[in-house]
């Protein structure tokens, strides 16, 4: 949970909103509570602890795909960046993505883009779709209303720069990955 602003409770119940609203059954939904992974901006994860807790959750769930960020984090949040570094953490001589593969595990990593492109919403179809990528999503209207709609019950995390990402931004519309 992080408990940044002393808001862990609140944001776990917040999570588990927004998940049953894009249709994840809560029992699917993992909260890491753990001192060293605090939920703030500013700091980075310890490697080898978030690479064994990713590793183990694989392991324990077989997972066959993980979606996580690029080095870019898309917005610079050292915690997002924290989850790629893991992903690509060398873990007993081996980067931990090739254990993910021995575990039929693929990595797909969302691509990071400028701030020009981030904010011109469904203006930047055109251009994702000529630039080389693994897998590109564009979402109906109506999927689109549905990712607000779960983005809205993270009423902690509301503040008035998410509410002109939520009008704006490509990522509510449109999402490019790469494959680690």
């Amino acid at each position: 949970s992080g408990n940044y602003y002393n808001q862990g409770e609140i944001r776990k119940k917040e999570l588990e909103q927004s998940c049953f609203l894009l249709g994840i059954p809560v029992s699917d939904v993992t909260v890491i509570d753990h001192r060293d992974l605090p939920d703030n901006p500013a700091v980075e994860w310890d490697t080898q602890l978030l690479a064994t807790f990713v590793l183990k959750h694989i392991e324990a769930n077989n997972i066959n795909l993980v979606v996580t960020f690029d080095a870019g984090g898309v917005s610079g949040h050292a915690n997002h960046i924290s989850l790629y570094t893991a992903l690509r953490y060398k873990y007993c001589g081996f980067e931990i993505f090739i254990l993910f593969l021995c575990l039929g595990c693929r990595v797909l990593v969302l691509e990071s883009v400028n701030l020009f492109r981030k904010y011109i919403s469904v203006l930047d179809v055109p251009i994702s779709s000529l630039l080389p990528t693994d897998a590109l999503f564009v979402l109906t209207e109506e999927e689109t209303e549905q990712a607000r709609r779960a983005m809205r019950c993270h009423h902690s995390q509301l503040l008035w720069f998410r509410h002109i990402y939520m009008l704006f931004s490509r990522y509510m519309v449109i999402n490019s990955l790469r494959l680690l």
